[in-house]
């Protein structure tokens, strides 16, 4: 509830606001169509995935492990929130590799942060994300998932938002505070320059990049966002 809140949210004020409405105009009849497809399979196909499928197959591997770790609900949460998002950082790494780079390419095609460009993806990139597996494993060995949960939504709504283009600003005594701590808009919007993309992995704390010298900061907005790429629709689903 909170990702879909999130999400209709954002587009809401996306949709009321006349700049950033335009941006959504100027996307291209391939961006819609690719950014549609990765809302769906990130929004209702993954999910499903880790509930159902996973499920039985960890059920079918581990029948006696269901249900079998209890967690103090702070633990829990900070599981997915913190520990698996330092997982994800690494994961993040190495789509931008030698060897992987081509499977991740397709996001960086964003040419304006909005936040239905937040799942563009190749069909099958998703699925080497860690979140799709780590999540299924800990909601099947969970004797109570709600709190891991929870915390698995709280990174997909900051995920939305960190794409969304909807900057904080430094003047506000909220910018403080979480300026300190979380990755923002402003942040992730350097990680799509089209100058550099090497920087700023991390998805909700921007402590794994200044540990590993990967963070970048700076006041203004990047002059130019995405790479240019002049793959088909078909290539930009499966085979970039």
């Amino acid at each position: 509830m909170l990702v879909f809140l999130t999400f209709w949210t954002l587009i809401g004020i996306t949709v009321s606001d006349r700049l950033r409405s335009g941006i959504l105009a100027q996307k291209s009849r391939f961006d819609w169509i690719i950014d549609t497809i990765g809302l769906l399979i990130q929004g209702f196909l993954i999910p499903a995935i880790q509930i159902v499928v996973l499920n039985r197959f960890c059920s079918y591997l581990m029948p006696q492990a269901a249900g079998c770790l209890t967690l103090n609900p702070v633990l829990a949460f900070g599981l997915s929130f913190i520990a698996v998002d330092y997982l994800y950082y690494w994961n993040h790494r190495g789509l931008h590799s030698k060897w992987l780079w081509r499977s991740h390419l397709v996001h960086h095609t964003v040419t304006q942060m909005d936040v239905l460009g937040t799942s563009r993806n190749t069909i099958w990139t998703s699925f080497v994300i860690v979140y799709v597996w780590v999540h299924g494993l800990f909601i099947y060995l969970l004797s109570d998932p709600s709190w891991y949960i929870l915390g698995v939504s709280l990174t997909s709504a900051l995920d939305l938002w960190r794409h969304s283009g909807l900057w904080v600003s430094e003047r506000s005594h909220i910018y403080r505070i979480i300026s300190l701590i979380l990755i923002l808009p402003q942040d992730h919007a350097w990680h799509h320059a089209a100058e550099i993309t090497n920087c700023n992995y991390g998805a909700n704390f921007k402590l794994w990049d200044v540990i590993h010298q990967t963070y970048y900061s700076a006041s203004e907005f990047p002059e130019r966002l995405g790479v240019e790429s002049n793959l088909s629709l078909m290539r930009r689903l499966f085979l970039p």
